[in-house]
């Protein structure tokens, strides 16, 4: 069977199986989009169709302190007419599914991961087929949840992997402009920009150019793209910047309580509200912290430097779902030639199942059931994170030792300690 076929094959599968759940289990988006697991108060789908009333009304969504999302969402979904609203958004999301998957496969395509400028795996020969990439992406219950809820965070999810794609193939502009729009949906997709920077130039055919001089025009290109996002949202509102503190304040200053699978709100809810500006500084420099570090460290693989904070941001961000996670699994078979240097495989996956079963028990016995607190909720996001971060850690400490092994061949196959 050819390629061409085999694709065909598996995006028609993916697609049948979505129509089949929307459209079979009418219910069950509904049911999903209003899951703390997967909708947050900054990509909830119930908050964009409220934004939207407003909108249509002739009312600022962002006056009643409900509406957390990028302007620009709201002419795009004023188009769909009420009557078929749910049938077209659900089709659209399915889409938007095709064109990630479609893009993670051209990533794996391109063998970035394996063999880059700077660096060539000792395993590059061990490797998935680009397909099994993309099928891991589509058939995965993270991204069909995901798809099913329609949170805005799909969007946002599938112009980061646009833009990585479009560096893979050479096309440093287009990435750019498709990393501009994702972080004009979200704001943290715009600490990818220095390995985002650094994935440009190793792939570009310019041999002759200097980094400044590309880091600067790719810079350009990525802060010109969000500046005309901007002054797009600016006539969109009525000539008013009001969205600014809505969409991107609420990130910086967490107003919005809303459990989540994170991290930020537990903490912030106990927190006295004198110290609040000083551990919202806190947890901010920490997130930011890692991105020079890995940048630094990871010189010779600027994509795996993209991948692992991708999987931090899902771990340390201000309202992160399982859709941020659906995307970090998306590109961990790109480097399926590191995984048999990996320890806790096992003990990994098996935490991530036991939070993934458990959560949506705790929260029922918390919020629905009365038998619980608080407590009981954040205990298994705890367990989630510390699943996430073995995974993030173990695929660090495997392409250390894969670039290790190219610096001393002598040490393959020998067991190592880290001190």
């Amino acid at each position: 069977m050819k390629v061409g076929r085999r694709k065909i094959l598996l995006f028609g599968s993916a697609a049948a199986l979505r129509f089949f759940l929307f459209f079979a289990f009418p219910r069950l988006p509904d049911l999903l989009t209003g899951r703390a697991e997967i909708s947050t108060p900054v990509t909830s789908f119930k908050r964009l169709q409220e934004g939207l009333f407003l909108y249509t009304h002739n009312v600022s969504p962002y006056d009643g302190g409900v509406f957390y999302q990028a302007p620009l969402f709201l002419p795009l979904f004023a188009l769909i007419p009420p009557a078929v609203f749910g049938a077209v958004t659900a089709i659209l999301y399915i889409l938007v599914d095709l064109v990630c998957a479609d893009a993670v496969i051209r990533v794996a395509e391109a063998g970035v991961a394996r063999s880059s400028r700077l660096f060539s795996s000792p395993r590059k020969d061990i490797k998935w087929d680009s397909l099994a990439a993309g099928a891991g992406y589509l058939f995965n219950p993270f991204t069909i949840a995901t798809c099913l809820a329609r949170p805005t965070s799909v969007l946002s999810n599938c112009a980061v992997l646009c833009a990585i794609a479009s560096a893979v193939d050479r096309k440093p502009a287009k990435s750019m402009v498709a990393l501009g729009l994702a972080a004009y949906f979200s704001l943290y997709p715009a600490l990818l920009l220095p390995p985002m920077i650094l994935l440009c130039y190793d792939q570009s055919v310019e041999t002759k150019s200097t980094f400044p001089s590309s880091a600067f025009r790719l810079s350009t290109f990525f802060f010109g793209s969000v500046a005309w996002f901007m002054a797009i949202s600016y006539l969109l509102t009525g000539q008013s910047w009001e969205f600014l503190r809505s969409t991107y304040g609420v990130h910086l200053l967490l107003p919005d309580l809303t459990p989540n699978v994170g991290l930020w709100w537990y903490f912030f809810i106990e927190m006295f509200d004198s110290f609040r500006e000083f551990f919202l500084g806190v947890f901010w420099l920490h997130l930011m912290g890692y991105v020079g570090g890995l940048c630094l460290r990871l010189r010779k693989q600027p994509l795996f430097v993209l991948t692992t904070l991708i999987g931090i941001f899902a771990i340390f961000q201000p309202y992160p779902s399982i859709a941020d996670a659906s995307l970090y699994f998306s590109l961990i078979p790109l480097y399926s030639h590191i995984f048999p240097l990996m320890r806790y495989t096992f003990f990994a996956i098996a935490t991530v199942l036991y939070a993934t079963l458990l959560g949506p028990a705790f929260y029922y016995l918390w919020i629905y059931a009365g038998s619980g607190n608080a407590n009981f909720f954040y205990a298994i996001t705890l367990v989630w994170s510390l699943g996430l971060s073995i995974i993030v850690g173990e695929c660090l400490f495997a392409v250390l030792r894969d670039e290790w092994e190219v610096e001393r061949p002598e040490m393959r196959g020998k067991e190592v300690r880290r001190i």
